[in-house]
C-alpha cells in the first residue's frame, strides 16, 4: 500500500472514531430542575401561634419555596394534639407531603428538640427524614451520641447541624460546636443562630470566621441589642447583628445553603415584619451576586398582573383559573414586571379540548401575537405525530422533539428558559425545545422552510417584556408560578 492510501485510511479511521465519540458525548441539556445555592425559607417556629399546614400556606404567601419544621408543632387545627414529629405514620407523612406539595413548598430541615441516643430510636428519625425528602436535622444533641449520629448522617445522606441556644445553653459558643466538628466527617456541622449568638454577647461575624467550612444553614436573625438574653428580634437591617456584614462573610466563604427566616419576637402574625427581612434579604444578596427563585402569584388574589376583571380567577386552594369572559373573545394576563433573561417554573392543568399558550417577552401586551414568543399548551395528549401545535412547541415555529403532556385533569410542569437568543422548554422533566431565535431570520418564514403567521422574525422579537398566560376559550388552570432572573 502506498503512502497515498495510508493516508486516507488513517484519516478515514480518524473520522470513524470522531463520530463514535461523539456519539458518546451527552447533547447539552437546559436545565431540568434549578436550585439556587443561596436558599431563603422559613423556620416554622416563627408562625408558632399557627399549625404547620398555616406555616406552610404563610411561606408559601410569602413567595418562598423552602420551610424547616419543628418537631413539637401541632400539625392542623382539626387535629391540635397531633404534631409534626418524626413519629407520625406513613399515613399522616403522605398527607403532609401531598400539602407540601400543593403549596409549591419543599420542607428541606427539619428541628428536633432530642436526638435520639439509641440506635433503633435514632433511625427511626433518620428514616423519617429520608422519606419527607429533608437534608439537614438540626438539633442540639448529647456530645456523647455523634459517633452514632455521624454514622447514620453518612449512611443516608443527612447532615446534622448544631443549633446554639444563647448563654448557658451546651453549643451557645461557638469554639464548642467547633470542638465538636473536629475530625468528623462534612455531614456534622452548625445551623448558626445569629440572633442567639448576639443574645450571648458573641460577634455573628467572628463567629462565622471560625466555623468556616462547618456552616450547614442558618436561623438567620437581627436583634435590637448584643449580650442580653431577652433582646428582641427586629427586621433584618434595623438593628445590631450587621446582617450586611454576615452574607458578606458568607459570600466570601462561598456559602451554600438554607437561611431559614426565624422571627421570634411576641406577634400574633409577623408577617409584615418577615417580608420587610425577605425585602432586606433580596437587596443585599442581589448586590453579592444572588439571584433565587421568587412567585410571581401569591395564590390569593391577582396582585402584579394586568387582565380583565372577572376573567381569571384565584380559587381557595390557591390556583389560578382562567375562565374568561362571555362575549369578550380571548382573555390572557400578563404581569406588570417585565423579564429579559430568566428561568420561568409553573405547573398546569388542562380540560378536554384545551387550547392556551404560555407568551414570553412581551413587548406589546395589546400585539402580543406578532410581539411575544409563545409556548403552546394543548390537549396533544397521545398524540404520536409532532407538530408545531402540539403541546411545548414554540407556537407556529419549533415543535417538540417529544410528546410529553399529561391527559387533562393532571398537573403538568413547565421549566421555561429565556437566555439572550435561546429558548429552552422542559415538560414534566424531559426538555422538548432547544431554540436559537437568530435562525429565525424572516418574517413569516421558519428555518425548515414552512410558513408562520408572525409578522416580526423571531430574532427580531423583543428581549424583554411581559409574561403572560392564555385564555383560549377553554378553561385552564395555573398555580406555582414562579421565576428565576437570569440577567
Amino acid at each position: 500500500m502506498n503512502n497515498k492510501f495510508k493516508i486516507i485510511g488513517v484519516l478515514l479511521m480518524f473520522a470513524l472514531c470522531s463520530c463514535r465519540l461523539a456519539e458518546k458525548v451527552p447533547a447539552k441539556r437546559a436545565v431540568v430542575d434549578i436550585e439556587d445555592d443561596w436558599r431563603l425559607g422559613i423556620q416554622t417556629w416563627t408562625f408558632r401561634n399557627f399549625t404547620f399546614y398555616e406555616a406552610i400556606d404563610k411561606t408559601a404567601e410569602l413567595g418562598l419555596s423552602w420551610i424547616e419544621a419543628c418537631s413539637f408543632q401541632p400539625l392542623r387545627k382539626q387535629e391540635p394534639v397531633m404534631r409534626m414529629h418524626y413519629s407520625m405514620p406513613a399515613e399522616i407523612r403522605n398527607e403532609v407531603k401531598e400539602k407540601l406539595k400543593e403549596s409549591g413548598v419543599r420542607l428541606v430541615n427539619y428541628y428536633v428538640d432530642r436526638v435520639p441516643d439509641q440506635e433503633a430510636e435514632c433511625r427511626k428519625l433518620f428514616d423519617f427524614a429520608r422519606d419527607m425528602g429533608i437534608e439537614t436535622i438540626v438539633s442540639e444533641p448529647k456530645e456523647e451520641a455523634f459517633d452514632l449520629i455521624e454514622k447514620l448522617c453518612k449512611e443516608y445522606k443527612i447532615k446534622l447541624a448544631i443549633h446554639n441556644h444563647p448563654k448557658p445553653s451546651y453549643y451557645w459558643d461557638p469554639e464548642k460546636v467547633l470542638s465538636v466538628c473536629e475530625g468528623r466527617s462534612e455531614w456534622i456541622g452548625a445551623c448558626a443562630d445569629t440572633g442567639h449568638w448576639m443574645r450571648s454577647g458573641v460577634n455573628p461575624v467572628e463567629a462565622m470566621k471560625k466555623l468556616e467550612g462547618r456552616v450547614v444553614s442558618l436561623h438567620l436573625k437581627d436583634v435590637n441589642e448584643s449580650g442580653n438574653r431577652q433582646a428582641q428580634d427586629v427586621v433584618w437591617g434595623s438593628g445590631k447583628a450587621d446582617v450586611a456584614a454576615i452574607l458578606a462573610e458568607l459570600n466570601r466563604q462561598n456559602f451554600k445553603g438554607v437561611f431559614s427566616i426565624e422571627y421570634e419576637r411576641k406577634q400574633e402574625d409577623p408577617m409584615a415584619d418577615v417580608a420587610g427581612c425577605i425585602k432586606y434579604f433580596d437587596d443585599v444578596s442581589s448586590k453579592l451576586g444572588h439571584k433565587y427563585w421568587r412567585r410571581l402569584f401569591n395564590g390569593k388574589d391577582l396582585t402584579g398582573w394586568i387582565t380583565k376583571p372577572g376573567s381569571w380567577l384565584v380559587e381557595p386552594n390557591g390556583v389560578l383559573f382562567g375562565k374568561g369572559l362571555a362575549g369578550k373573545g380571548l382573555t390572557d394576563i400578563w404581569t406588570e414586571e417585565k423579564f429579559g433573561d430568566f428561568i420561568l417554573d409553573l405547573e398546569f392543568k388542562l380540560a378536554p379540548k384545551t387550547n392556551s399558550g404560555v407568551f414570553l417577552r412581551t413587548g406589546d401586551i395589546n400585539a402580543f401575537l406578532h410581539t411575544a414568543i409563545e409556548v403552546q399548551i394543548l390537549d396533544s395528549y397521545g398524540r404520536e405525530e409532532l407538530t408545531k401545535e402540539n403541546c411545548g412547541a414554540i407556537f407556529d415555529c419549533l415543535a417538540p422533539s417529544k410528546n410529553m403532556v399529561k391527559k387533562p385533569g393532571e398537573w403538568n410542569r413547565y421549566i421555561i428558559t429565556c437566555k439572550a437568543n435561546k429558548i429552552y422548554v422542559v415538560l414534566n422533566g424531559e426538555q422538548v425545545i432547544d431554540m436559537d431565535l437568530n435562525l429565525w431570520t424572516e418574517s413569516h418564514k421558519n428555518p425548515d422552510g414552512t410558513g408562520n403567521k408572525f409578522d416580526t422574525a423571531y430574532k427580531d422579537m423583543p428581549r424583554a417584556g411581559n409574561i403572560g398566560l392564555q385564555y383560549h376559550g377553554h378553561p385552564v388552570w395555573f398555580r406555582n408560578i414562579k421565576v428565576k432572573r437570569l440577567d
